[in-house]
């Protein structure tokens, strides 16, 4: 049998047997004991309230601008329904002398209970304070990623948690820990790219950012990791459709960023709003319960997505009632329900409970998770924070970190004859739709949900166009947009700009947007974007192609015709700054790809591929990518050398150090990430091509050499086999770094490996 070639490595996954027998005498904590003290005052009524989550609107008066709470229905969700928690914003961003008066209401009324017990307040901060006015808006996750700078993902959560508490909110629904697999799905760019590793370590950095040392002190807050699991792997690529993802690989992909997350200490997590394999995250009890308590030992408090419950009844058809759909998802492991516009939720589980069709133990368990979560982010010591408290909030040293990440993540793709750096006497055309947005830059998540504010309210951010004149002066550029997002905008005027240009700086991509408002059809460029870059290739003038986009759009016949190609993501308020640095030589770019940029919109392999999709020698049909995964030009030059390990073989419960010299064999400083992939040569499971396994970020000076060191252990070799254990088998190993290769073998003493060798 396969198994007696294999040996076992204990990573997350533990008989679960095991894990409940020792819950069973785990040590319970003071705090634990406060929290049950506090239960056993609860009535059903109360325990089920703080499970009811409700946005916003159900507490505010309806057409006032600005928004306004209504003091009675305010009083009717605390006093009535005891609601535990409130989320959201109604309208647009507000400034934080609304948000402090917002808080402070609810949480006025909040002490009114019989046990006054406060209020959570939780939003979506995802990349800085989305919803409030004047704060540090960083790159999103998929740009993040792109910097391959974990130190730089830590600071922005830091910040965006400052920033967060300025706006007396303890709950942040963040990081996105999906894999970045499908280019088709709406919400890539939340994610921090397709490879599991870097996902995984740039999730738990931002967590460490959020939650910091102590999540109760005035300057953290909760992370909820989310969402999970599988969410972002639909089979049509279209939000919250099915997904079809055999456990095996679900655990080999998708898992690994959530277990990290949990030994990150993550508070809290938000489920997956599809389905998989026919079956909806939120009425599986095998991966709300048996997996993520079980297995990744999880012990905070898992909340639904929007309206998920209800969506059983009404999407999934899972469940005949919403009664039943509460039962469900209670039953299966969701402790509180995002419900949000009304109480069914809460009406429902009442019955439920007094009719014994949800145990008060698994209620009692849910509260228990929520009200532990309350304390610890200080909530019943400080409700709502001192607004003197926060006095760095937008400040410039913030602006200074997010320029950093935007100018870290933007990937410089192409540079023929070295035409970029430009000079700052140029004269430049500027055109193309995302050339004169901030939405282009900011995505969504950015002032209101969909991001099509930013226009409006990124006050004093400047745009690619008015970065670029504050950089060489207006006189020097001229605009024409060329076209919109898909359409023609009067093409012959922008030809005959041109003529008068120097070079052109033509910026493609993608307005603002997020969830089933970006579902689209066909990964390709619109047709009008395209012709534009054709047309202006003909006037023989060099294009610069700047791509602003949240997802790798099929850009191919446009991007043959560029002298220079840049990819800017979503890369935040300061993107636009970032990008005229990088443009005029005042920056170095040092981004590389976090997702692999397709070439054909049929063609979406990820760089882990199968050795089979590889394809033939002479198969023009094989894995062909436009840029790989990992790929990113600099100013500068680097060279690999000297790769070398500490023994040729390793064995169990022994580490492999691995070492590389890189040099700056250019002429500027710059920066190098440096990427160590492995490749195991056979295995059970046929194995993937190769792997991301570790990486750092470096900066060397002309002429400099620095020497980079990882440690790689069995674990880190590890898959899941066909019988959903993850393992590592011995045999013949390839470790790659730049265009050095290694080869060793791991060694198991008491089977054979893979290859017949020991």
């Amino acid at each position: 049998m396969k198994r007696t070639f294999i040996t076992i490595i204990n990573l997350v996954f533990i008989n679960i047997c095991v894990i409940a027998q020792s819950h069973k005498t785990a040590p319970v904590s003071a705090l634990d004991k406060k929290v049950d003290a506090l239960i056993a005052k609860m009535t059903l009524e109360e325990k089920v309230g703080q499970m009811t989550e409700v946005t916003l609107d159900v507490v505010s008066k309806s057409n006032t601008s600005p928004h306004q709470l209504d003091a009675d229905k305010l009083k009717e969700a605390i006093m009535k329904y005891h609601v535990g928690s409130i989320l959201n914003v109604s309208g647009f961003a507000y400034d934080r002398k609304h948000w402090y008066e917002v808080i402070s209401d609810i949480q006025k009324a909040a002490d009114q209970d019989r046990l006054k017990i406060p209020v959570i307040y939780g939003i979506d901060a995802i990349h800085g304070v989305t919803y409030t006015l004047g704060s540090t808006l960083f790159p999103q996750e998929i740009a993040m990623a792109a910097t391959f700078n974990r130190d730089i993902a830590q600071k922005a959560g830091e910040i965006t948690a400052y920033e967060t508490r300025a706006s007396y909110i303890p709950w942040n629904y963040s990081p996105v820990l999906d894999l970045g697999k499908s280019p088709l799905w709406p919400r890539i760019y939340e994610t921090f790219g397709e490879d599991p590793y870097l996902v995984k370590t740039m999730g738990a950095s931002i967590i460490k950012g959020y939650q910091g040392n102590d999540v109760g002190d005035k300057y953290h807050v909760a992370a909820c990791m989310k969402h999970y699991l599988g969410y972002s792997y639909p089979l049509s690529g279209k939000d919250r459709t099915p997904a079809w993802i055999p456990d095996r690989y679900m655990r080999e992909y998708f898992l690994p960023p959530f277990a990290e997350a949990v030994k990150a200490g993550a508070k809290t997590l938000m489920i997956n709003s599809g389905e998989i394999n026919g079956v909806p995250i939120h009425a599986s009890k095998y991966m709300l319960t048996d997996v993520l308590r079980g297995e990744l030992h999880f012990t905070g408090v898992v909340v639904t997505d929007w309206r998920d419950i209800q969506y059983l009844h009404d999407r999934h058809h899972i469940a005949a009632t919403q009664k039943d759909a509460v039962m469900i998802a209670v039953n299966a492991g969701v402790d509180m329900s995002m419900v949000p516009y009304d109480y069914t939720f809460y009406t429902y589980l009442v019955e439920l409970a007094k009719e014994g069709k949800v145990p008060m133990s698994r209620i009692n368990e849910a509260v228990h998770r929520i009200l532990k979560v309350k304390y610890e982010v200080g909530l019943f010591e400080r409700p709502v924070g001192n607004p003197d408290d926060y006095p760095k909030f937008g400040s410039n040293e913030f602006r200074n970190v997010s320029l950093q990440a935007a100018t870290e993540a933007i990937t410089l793709l192409k540079n023929n004859n070295n035409i970029l750096p430009l000079k700052k006497n140029m004269k430049v055309l500027v055109t193309g739709p995302t050339a004169n947005t901030m939405r282009s830059l900011d995505g969504g998540w950015s002032y209101n949900w969909q991001g099509d504010l930013s226009d409006k309210l990124a006050v004093g951010k400047n745009t690619i166009l008015k970065a670029i004149e504050q950089k060489i002066g207006k006189e020097n550029v001229t605009y024409r947009p060329g076209s919109a997002y898909d359409s023609v905008l009067n093409i012959e005027e922008t030809i005959s700009a041109a003529k008068n240009a120097d070079v052109i700086v033509l910026c493609l991509g993608e307005l603002s947007y997020t969830e089933n408002v970006g579902n689209i059809d066909d990964l390709s460029l619109p047709a009008a974007q395209t012709q534009l870059a054709l047309e202006l290739a003909k006037t023989g003038k060099p294009v610069i192609l700047v791509l602003a986009e949240g997802r790798p759009r099929i850009v191919t016949e446009a991007e043959s015709h560029s002298a220079a190609t840049l990819m800017t993501y979503l890369s935040g308020n300061e993107g636009g700054d970032a990008l005229a640095n990088i443009l005029f030589g005042d920056a170095n770019p040092s981004g590389k790809l976090p997702v692999t940029y397709p070439r054909y919109t049929n063609s979406l392999n990820n760089y882990y591929r199968k050795n089979l999709e590889n394809g033939n020698p002479d198969d023009k049909h094989g894995y062909n990518p436009l840029y790989e995964f990992g790929y990113g030009l600099s100013y500068t030059s680097f060279g690999y050398s000297n790769l070398r390990i500490s023994k040729p073989d390793l064995k169990d419960g022994e580490s492999l150090t691995v070492t590389v010299d890189v040099k700056n064999t250019g002429q500027l400083e710059g920066k190098e990430s440096v990427l160590l992939y492995t490749s195991q040569l056979y295995a059970s499971i046929s194995p993937d091509f190769k792997r991301l396994r570790a990486y750092d970020k470096i900066t060397l000076k002309p002429g400099e050499v620095k020497t980079v060191t990882f440690k790689i252990t069995p674990t880190d070799l590890a898959f899941v086999n066909d019988v959903n254990k993850t393992v590592t088998e011995g045999g013949e190993f390839k470790i790659l770094i730049g265009d050095q290769v290694v080869n060793f073998k791991y060694i198991n003493s008491l089977v054979p490996s893979r290859t017949g060798r020991l």
